[in-house]
């Protein structure tokens, strides 16, 4: 055999050796959860530190539990009406959570009114419990916010919101689930 063929034949051998390992490597990974970190608040809304979990996935049971527009907006990344879901314009003291895995994601000191129809915030409660996609849907460049822990669609973020940060996390009504702050807290 000369030089070249085996070299043709050592490199065949390595190209299927290499397929096969990713194949392993992506049934292992199938098998095993992705994990997350984020920081767990208390319902007052006190940190209780950073906690890492398996990425949430439940689809079956999100269509059973959600309300369909609550379903097509975090699992679809649809859209709400402005100003068509109450609570988009609450003022009570109080911590907001995700709608389908209840990853705490903003708090009621950051929240203002944008005159937008949809709650708006400064800021998370935790930078770590939210991510951050670009979004080029209807022809425009956005930022998506998902949540961390089970990665639904909560809204968008734009850079004109209200001082200290200047940006505006308006989110959709239905991707939240409000906890009014107790008296005690």
């Amino acid at each position: 055999m000369k030089r070249r063929q085996f070299l043709r034949c050592l490199g065949g051998g390595s190209v299927a050796l290499l397929a096969m390992h990713r194949a392993a490597r992506a049934a292992t990974s199938a098998l095993v959860p992705r994990m997350v970190t984020v920081i767990k608040f208390s319902d007052a809304g006190t940190p209780l530190g950073p906690v890492t979990l398996p990425l949430v996935q439940k689809d079956a049971e999100w269509r059973r539990v959600l309300s369909p527009l609550a379903y097509a907006v975090t699992r679809r990344q649809g859209t709400e009406p402005p100003f068509s879901i109450p609570g988009y314009d609450r003022h009570d003291a109080g911590l907001y959570r995700c709608v389908c895995c209840g990853n705490a994601l903003f708090s009621s000191r950051t929240k203002y009114d944008s005159h937008t129809g949809w709650p708006s915030f400064w800021q998370p409660i935790a930078s770590q419990n939210i991510a951050t996609h670009s979004d080029v849907t209807l022809g425009m460049v956005r930022t998506e916010v998902r949540c961390t822990l089970c990665e639904a669609h909560l809204g968008h973020v734009f850079d004109d919101g209200p001082p200290p940060t200047g940006l505006r996390y308006c989110m959709n009504t239905v991707a939240l689930r409000f906890v009014p702050q107790t008296k005690a807290s």
